[in-house]
């Protein structure tokens, strides 16, 4: 099970976040209170933008890689 970022609505302004890490289902809905004290929040999204490429294909430098970010086929050459 996926573990996700929740953050507790602020009521008052200027109010520090709480997070919450909370283990749930890929296809459960995301959760509008806080399971054990009743608290509002909502899913808060993390993460970038990952690549993927399948071996023999070309990047959009049309150059064949395995991370397809580069002319070269590699984000470091």
């Amino acid at each position: 099970m996926p573990i996700y970022v929740y953050e507790a609505i602020s009521r008052k302004s200027g109010e520090t976040q709480k997070r919450y890490e909370i283990k749930q289902g890929m296809l459960d809905k995301p959760l509008t209170s806080h399971p054990e004290t009743g608290e509002p929040i909502r899913r808060v999204i993390l993460g970038g933008l990952g690549v993927l490429s399948s071996p023999g294909k070309k990047n959009r430098a049309g150059n064949p890689g395995s991370c397809g970010c580069g002319g070269s086929g590699c984000c470091g050459g």
